[in-house]
């Protein structure tokens, strides 16, 4: 079944298509390998015309989101690769016809995320393609492990292949540094922010969850949180409290709130109102206080005063200062949350690639030590 370029915005010649249709006789390239796989997941081309995905066979689900368009994101990564000509060099170099096995390999030790992503990209090429893996989102994989493959027409494996990529490597360094993160964290839990690459915030907190962290709001409309800005305009932290409480109870809403916090003194006076007035806040940030030392390590002191004061009556944020190095002390303050940005907006992508020619890819992988 080809995708015509209407579907993905894209203007071609009448004779251009930009995947290549499936087709019934096959040209191996390699062996049958002796990949033990746990599951395999065949599409269909009847769940291409399904406008609505479905995420109940997925090991780890994506968050929801009201408006997000994830088949939207597809179609644009692939629209933006094939441009208005097709793939020039699949059609100048491979016969239409071929159809071939390609391998993903591991480059690099880490944890894998996107494979869900992966099968519903592969799906949106062409409804034909077979993917099988040995693993599922969240398993660690280890450099030099073939841990999935897809079986189809060379034309459309090779279309999907940097778009299936660029979102599993992004995906997979997101995951990778939130499990190393959570578990330094514990028994605090580690979240998220909202710096996230633009467009792809769903994926970016999908790979977070993956990786074993847990979501912070998805956007704007999702939870009530006070900050610094709406503080200063509001008049003080009292008054951007009692303006949210006024406006959920007029309104009807029931929802999280969070007020960010930067001295004692600011959580004193959250504490006070509270103890005054009944309120809709759950949570209160300490940002900031955690302080950073001449010799590397950090300062919890005032973190620890500020849970102590808050006791156990709201749930408690840590954020700012934090890193790999510092999340394990920073998590020994009893706060119930640290937030690090840095898990989205400063990620190293993980090293992937897939291949038809993986002993070729090996070799040359060894010779480089990537693989």
């Amino acid at each position: 079944m080809a995708m015509s370029s209407a579907i993905l915005g894209c203007r071609l010649p009448q004779h251009l298509t930009l995947f290549s249709p499936p087709l019934g006789f096959s040209l191996k390239l390699q062996h049958q390998s002796k990949l033990s796989c746990r599951r395999v997941f065949k599409m269909s081309a009847t769940e291409l015309t399904n406008s609505t995905i479905s995420f109940e066979s997925f090991a780890i689900k994506p968050p929801v989101h009201p408006t997000y368009d994830l088949k939207g994101i597809i179609k644009l990564a692939l629209a933006e690769d094939v441009g208005d000509q097709g793939d020039v060099t699949c059609m100048a170099t491979i016969p239409s016809d071929m159809e071939v096995e390609a391998y993903f390999l591991a480059k690099e030790d880490g944890i894998v995320a996107g494979i869900a992503l992966a099968e519903m990209i592969f799906h949106e090429v062409d409804p034909s393609l077979k993917v099988e893996w040995s693993i599922n989102d969240g398993d660690f994989i280890h450099k030099g492990l073939q841990f999935g493959k897809v079986h189809g027409r060379a034309h459309n494996i090779i279309i999907a292949e940097r778009v299936v990529l660029n979102f599993m490597q992004r995906m997979s360094g997101i995951a990778t540094l939130t499990k190393a993160m959570a578990d330094a964290a514990r028994p605090a839990y580690i979240l998220e922010t909202r710096k996230t690459a633009p467009g792809l915030r769903l994926l970016d907190k999908w790979a977070v969850l993956i990786g074993g962290g847990r979501n912070h709001r998805m956007g704007l409309f999702d939870m009530v949180m006070i900050k610094d800005n709406h503080i200063t305009t509001a008049g003080g932290v009292t008054n951007a409290i009692r303006a949210v409480d006024l406006y959920l109870e007029q309104k009807n809403l029931q929802m999280e709130v969070e007020v960010e916090t930067r001295t004692l003194e600011e959580v004193k006076e959250v504490l006070h109102y509270a103890s005054q007035t009944k309120t809709s806040l759950t949570r209160i940030m300490l940002d900031n206080m955690v302080m950073p030392l001449p010799n590397g390590d950090v300062d919890i002191s005032m973190l620890k005063d500020a849970v102590q004061l808050v006791n156990g009556r709201f749930e408690t944020e840590a954020s700012g200062n934090v890193t790999l190095d510092t999340v394990h002390k920073i998590g020994q303050s009893g706060v119930t949350y640290i937030s690090s940005g840095s898990l989205t907006h400063s990620v190293k992508a993980l090293d992937i690639s897939l291949k038809i020619d993986t002993e070729l890819a090996l070799k040359v992988g060894k010779r480089t030590g990537r693989a």
